[in-house]
């Protein structure tokens, strides 16, 4: 016995998408509408428009009378068959190429681009000193904001050094990881050129 979600999910890759409460729009038809089809015009503009729903007979009588040229010319066909799509190539930014494109260049409405640069730049301190990605996780470790200084860095980590070491719990190991980490955090920020 199949489950509800093995038939939903087989009911979608059959094009059902349907719930079964419409009726047929097919005229003299009562058969659930669970199959959408495009509107007898077409959506005649942009986005998705109408939707018919049609049973199962009624779209494959659809799909079986349905013509992706109808209304187009001859030109529209061939650009439409050609193996792009009706698209050109464009330009290749290969090695010997034309020159690579310019960021400028780009329309970029979501700032994905720019938002991604952003991400991979380093962070710079107060004083205008860069740090890196590593610094400023290393200092994130410590629980140091970017303008803290070597001694603050000191400080800091001496304070937890003896709050997880286990000499200073009893024996106790579970703050182990935790101290590793405030160890190599501190040689990475001990070592980083930011800091000296």
């Amino acid at each position: 016995m199949s489950s509800r979600s093995d038939r939903t999910r087989r009911d979608r890759f059959h094009g059902r998408v349907g719930d079964g409460l419409r009726e047929c729009d097919h005229p003299a038809c009562a058969a659930p509408g669970e199959f959408r089809a495009p509107p007898p015009g077409g959506h005649g503009g942009d986005g998705p428009g109408q939707w018919r729903w049609l049973c199962l007979d009624h779209v494959r009588a659809f799909n079986a009378g349905y013509d992706f040229f109808d209304g187009m010319g001859a030109e529209e066909i061939y650009h439409a068959q050609s193996p792009m799509g009706g698209y050109y190539s464009t330009r290749s930014w290969g090695a010997g190429a034309s020159p690579p494109p310019r960021w400028q260049d780009f329309d970029d409405p979501l700032d994905a681009i720019g938002a991604r640069f952003r991400r991979t730049m380093p962070r710079a301190r107060p004083d205008g000193t860069p740090l890196s990605d590593a610094d400023a996780k290393a200092l994130k470790t410590l629980g140091l904001d970017r303008d803290a200084d070597r001694r603050a860095i000191r400080r800091r980590y001496s304070e937890l050094v003896r709050r997880y070491h286990p000499d200073r719990n009893g024996g106790d190991r579970s703050h182990e990881d935790k101290l590793q980490r405030a160890i190599k955090a501190y040689e990475r920020l001990k070592k980083s050129p930011a800091f000296g």
